[in-house]
Order: C-alpha cells, then sequence, then structure tokens
C-alpha cells in the first residue's frame, strides 16, 4: 500500500505542505513501521525502504511510515508474504527528513521539530491524495497482479470548498456509517477497515467521492436529500 498526502503545486525544498495533523505526521517518521516479511510479522525502521515510481507522468519516492496498515498484518498474518505501507512524497522529501531527524539530531527533541515545521512549511488546502495499492499472487494457478490507484483532489462538495484529505478522510468515515446503518457491517464488536466491502463503499454516496467529480455531484445530491 502507497498512499500520501501532497501539495497539488510543491514549491519548496520539501515539496511538501502541510495537509493534516502535524502531530500525525511527525508520529509517522518517529515510530516503528509493522509488516509481513516473508511470512512473518517484523517491525521495520521508519524512512527506510525508499522506492520510487511514477504515475500520470509525475515521479514519486515511497517509505516506509508507522501506522498506515490498521489491523492487517493481524487480518492477514499466516495468509500473505508480504505486506507493508509506505508513505509517497515528491523525490527529495525523505533526504531531507532524514537529515533532520538524524544529523541534525531533531529525533531527540519533537517538540523543537513541531515548531519548525509549523513555522517553516505553509499549509495549503491545494492539495491530492495518492492511493496506489499493488496485490501479487495466485489465481487459477497463475501469478496474476491487480493495482488499485486513485487520486482526490481538492474540490468543491455541495457549493463547500474542501480539501482532499478532508474528503478522503471525513467520506471514509460517513461511508463507513452509512454501511453500518445499512447492515452491510457487522453490527456488534470491533469493526475492522478491512472489513468494509469495496463495491459497497465505492458504491456509497460519500464512498463515491472517491471516484471522481461527476460522482460528487450525485454526492451531493444524495446527501442532501
Amino acid at each position: 500500500m502507497r498512499v500520501g498526502a501532497l501539495p497539488e503545486f510543491p514549491t519548496n525544498a520539501l515539496k511538501y505542505n502541510l495537509t493534516w495533523s502535524i502531530d500525525g505526521l511527525i508520529n509517522e517518521y518517529y515510530q516503528p513501521c509493522e509488516a509481513i516479511r516473508e511470512g512473518r510479522t517484523q517491525w521495520v525502521q521508519p524512512l527506510e525502504g525508499v522506492e520510487h515510481f511514477s504515475l500520470d507522468g509525475i515521479e514519486y519516492e515511497a517509505f516506509n511510515t508507522s501506522g498506515g496498515l490498521g489491523t492487517l498484518c493481524e487480518t492477514l498474518a499466516g495468509k500473505v508474504e508480504s505486506l507493508d505501507y509506505k508513505s509517497v512524497r515528491y523525490p527529495g522529501h525523505r533526504e531531507l527528513m532524514k537529515f533532520l531527524l538524524d544529523d541534525l539530531r531533531m529525533s531527540t527533541d519533537r517538540d523543537g521539530l513541531k515548531t519548525m515545521l509549523k513555522r517553516a512549511v505553509p499549509s495549503t488546502a491545494q492539495d491530492v491524495v495518492l492511493i496506489f495499492v499493488t496485490v501479487t499472487g495466485m489465481r487459477h494457478g497463475q501469478l496474476v497482479q491487480d493495482v488499485f490507484t486513485r487520486k482526490i483532489f481538492a474540490k468543491q462538495v455541495c457549493g463547500v470548498p474542501i480539501s482532499a484529505i478532508q474528503i478522503t478522510t471525513a467520506g471514509a468515515i460517513c461511508g463507513e456509517l452509512d454501511l453500518f446503518r445499512e447492515g452491510v457491517l457487522p453490527q456488534s464488536g470491533f469493526v475492522r477497515q478491512e472489513q468494509v466491502p469495496l463495491e459497497a463503499f465505492l458504491d456509497n454516496r460519500f464512498g463515491k467521492l472517491y471516484e471522481g467529480a461527476n460522482a460528487v455531484t450525485s454526492a451531493c445530491k444524495l446527501a442532501a436529500a
């Protein structure tokens, strides 16, 4: 799983703007990251495991960050050979963060790092959330790969300007509440994100926000009703 909340128009050296909780961002870069390697659950280091890819002609980098898998490692333990989550950034971001955290030893001064980022990195509502999920495995005796990708941009929803991170976060929560109310999800106990059927979610009035601008109009009408 590769996911990134990015500025649509990066201009600074970090090629990044603040679009969500700065504490959550710092946690991603500080905490060990859960993953499955060779069928076994392991902890890997944040900012490691760097890889590069392109999507729609734009170059990106991805590296280990914490928390993105939720309960997937527990759910898929013994069922998959490998599983990991990496945050997507524009190329060069990770090297600068490593410089701050390691060379300048900001990893020992979390409050100082938070103050520095808040002072120097502006926020923006012109953002894009990129989702890139790849699954490889055997199907009917043949090795196959399925890919799920989305780019969600800031837009107006029901006449209100909404950032991409707000759309994806609030849309997901509201969509899952809808599915719970409709009886699609378990009605008791802890409900894991991976228990939400993808097709049902994307067909939901809020999940349609993940499908593009045409679906947003439909979602507004449904929400207003």
